[in-house]
C-alpha cells in the first residue's frame, strides 16, 4: 500500500522557517523523482520542487530563489522541503508527490506525479 504522509506545517510567522517532512512507504523510493507542490487557497496547485537521484530543481520565480530547498533521505524514504523567509504568500496547503517519470523536462508538470499526500496546512501571518 502506497503512502505518503506531510508533516511539519502549522501556524508561521513572516520571516521565520518551516521544514516540512514527508514519510514515504510502498514504493521503491531512490527510483523515483519526488515532489513537493502548494495550493492557495482559491488558487490551483503549483509546482514547488523537485528531487531526484542527482539533482533537484526549485519553483523558478524571483519570489522562490534562495528561499526553498529540497532534500531526502533514502534510508527514511523521506523527503524534505525547508522554506526560509516566509511570507503570508506561502499561506496554503503543501503536498509531497512520487513521479512516475524521471525526464527533468517533467518534473515541474503536476500531470507526471501519480502518489500523492494528503497534505499539510501551511499559514503564514504578516
Amino acid at each position: 500500500q502506497v503512502q505518503l504522509v506531510e508533516s511539519g506545517g502549522g501556524l508561521a510567522q513572516a520571516g521565520g522557517s518551516l521544514r516540512l517532512s514527508c514519510a514515504t512507504s510502498g514504493f521503491t523510493f531512490n527510483n523515483r523523482v519526488m515532489g513537493w507542490f502548494r495550493q492557495a487557497p482559491g488558487k490551483e496547485r503549483e509546482f514547488v520542487a523537485a528531487i531526484g537521484r542527482y539533482s533537484s530543481h526549485i519553483r523558478d520565480t524571483d519570489s522562490a530563489k534562495g528561499r526553498f530547498t529540497i532534500s531526502k533521505e533514502d534510508a527514511k524514504s523521506t523527503v524534505y522541503l525547508q522554506v526560509n523567509s516566509l511570507n503570508p504568500e506561502d499561506t496554503g496547503d503543501y503536498y509531497c508527490a512520487a513521479s512516475f517519470t524521471s525526464f527533468e523536462t517533467t518534473w515541474a508538470d503536476i500531470r507526471s506525479y501519480e502518489y500523492w499526500g494528503q497534505g499539510t496546512q501551511v499559514v503564514v501571518s504578516s
